[in-house]
């Protein structure tokens, strides 16, 4: 896996963080919607910060509404089909629930949490966009996701008891089962490469977008792992019975993200 995917690394890394568009151009600060400001002001941290923005900038700023509740369980929350993003009042800037406090103010796990939510939000908005327009071809990243569903998520191996990864069982997941599977797998993996962005550029003082030690650093752990396969995903069952016993089933590693999946998100989405 790690072979082919440092083929497009440097390329895909020396996309993170591009040139930041600016929707709404003309508009002032004060006149644009809550929501394309959050918007701006999200992409424009991000550059900054040198965390992926491509994906963030093929949707639309108005597509996610953004509210701030007092959340228990997560950070934050997508809600599919209200293209609705719920984030918890802490991360709101000084706490007043009104806007999202500076990326750089955020601790790396909840930068983690929130590109977890953003990336649900644009596969969203890839789904909508093509339930609203069937006759025009997919988008390539969501064409490859519905081949992937079938084949990589059809038939998967989990881990009924989570601390034991080496006891493993076969479930044939439902379509709806397969998707929650893909989705949160990719979001693992942009989450992944999210923190470890963050974590190398604090320590080493240098992006991993330039070659050397920081970036030899970031396949290592690449490496490290696939080979101990942490990029697996989740789902939440469909059967009422099931769910009443346990709330996720996560994917065991030998159902890992692939290769091939790998090298399409990074060219594609990262």
């Amino acid at each position: 896996m790690v072979r082919a995917l440092c083929r497009v690394v440097a390329m895909g890394l020396l996309m993170m963080g591009g040139l930041l568009l600016a929707p709404n151009a003309g508009m002032s600060e004060e006149r644009l919607p809550s929501a394309d400001r959050m918007w701006r002001q999200l992409l424009g941290e991000a550059h900054v910060l040198g965390l992926p923005t491509k994906f963030l900038k093929a949707v639309p700023p108005s597509f996610v509404q953004f509210a701030f509740d007092d959340l228990h369980s997560y950070a934050a929350e997508y809600h599919l089909g209200e293209h609705r993003m719920v984030l918890n009042r802490a991360l709101s800037f000084n706490g007043a629930g009104a806007t999202l406090r500076p990326l750089g103010r955020l601790t790396h796990a909840e930068i983690g949490t929130l590109y977890h939510e953003l990336f649900h939000a644009y596969i969203d908005y890839l789904v909508t966009t093509a339930e609203a327009s069937p006759e025009v071809a997919l988008d390539p990243v969501l064409a490859f996701a519905r081949v992937q569903q079938g084949c990589h998520y059809g038939a998967v191996l989990i881990t009924p008891v989570v601390q034991r990864k080496s006891e493993t069982e076969e479930r044939f997941l439902t379509e709806r089962e397969s998707w929650e599977a893909l989705n949160e797998t990719w979001a693992v993996f942009v989450v992944w490469i999210v923190w470890n962005q963050l974590e190398l550029t604090s320590s080493a003082g240098r992006s991993i977008q330039k070659s050397g030690k920081s970036q030899d650093e970031w396949l290592r752990r690449l490496r490290s792992a696939d080979r101990e396969g942490t990029l697996r995903g989740y789902y939440e069952p469909e059967d009422p019975g099931e769910r009443a016993v346990v709330r996720k089933r996560y994917l065991a590693a030998a159902s890992r993200l692939s290769e091939q999946e790998a090298v399409v998100l990074m060219e594609n989405v990262i």
